[in-house]
């Protein structure tokens, strides 16, 4: 479900670039392939999640069998990268789109996002691929966790910083935008904004190396 969820996110969010474009990029046989390998990706991870939720088995860390590990390690980390390399193409078209429907303000802020979305989650989340899971340190069974994300609040969980490094893309327009309106945004601003995002993710990622959980039990 959280997968799903997250891709209806994510799929919206590039809906939305894709209505700042100028007509000429939207209807142009690039951005048509890159829609077409990015939807071929994600029907091919998501395929396989359902199918080994419907076998009662995990999609994640398993590297049970021949079969497995490379759905795993082969499939599934292709398809990712994938996505996201296709995704920070949608970046750069648009940052170089002098037509687009958008202040150059928030256009450079869709390009640091996609780029920060690649970067930061090329760094966590091939480290996190390369775990047995994504728990750092001892979380028991039944032991606290944060509502509907499931993150452990006993031990140390690379999951929020994985979800920091991907919606980088969507989080760092909407602050854009936001100041934007207020007048109080530059280009020195975004990129500074831009810097204290990618510390927060990477110092978020490194509490849960530590083994402490992002909030804790009281």
């Amino acid at each position: 479900m959280k997968f799903a969820f997250s891709f209806a996110v994510f799929f919206a969010t590039i809906e939305v670039f894709e209505s700042f474009m100028s007509t000429r990029l939207r209807r142009g046989k690039p951005l048509q392939i890159a829609f077409g390998v990015m939807s071929v990706c994600f029907l091919a991870e998501m395929a396989y999640i359902f199918y080994q939720a419907a076998m009662a088995e995990p999609s994640h860390f398993n590297l049970s069998s021949l079969f497995h590990t490379v759905m795993y390690s082969g499939l599934m980390f292709a398809s990712a990268i994938c996505i996201l390399i296709v995704n920070l193409y949608i970046a750069w078209l648009i940052k170089h789109d002098h037509e687009a429907h958008i202040s150059p303000v928030l256009r450079e802020a869709v390009w640091l996002g996609g780029l920060l979305t690649f970067l930061l989650t090329m760094i966590v989340a091939i480290y996190l691929s390369a775990q047995d899971g994504h728990f750092v340190g001892a979380h028991p069974e039944g032991a606290p966790t944060l509502p509907v994300f499931g993150w452990s609040r006993v031990a140390g969980d690379l999951r929020p910083a994985h979800f920091l490094s991907l919606h980088a893309m969507q989080l760092l327009p909407l602050i854009a935008f936001a100041l934007n309106r207020r007048g109080s945004l530059g280009r020195r601003s975004l990129f500074c904004w831009s810097a204290l995002y990618a510390v927060f993710t990477m110092a978020v990622f490194c509490q849960a190396l530590m083994g402490y959980p992002l909030i804790p039990l009281a």
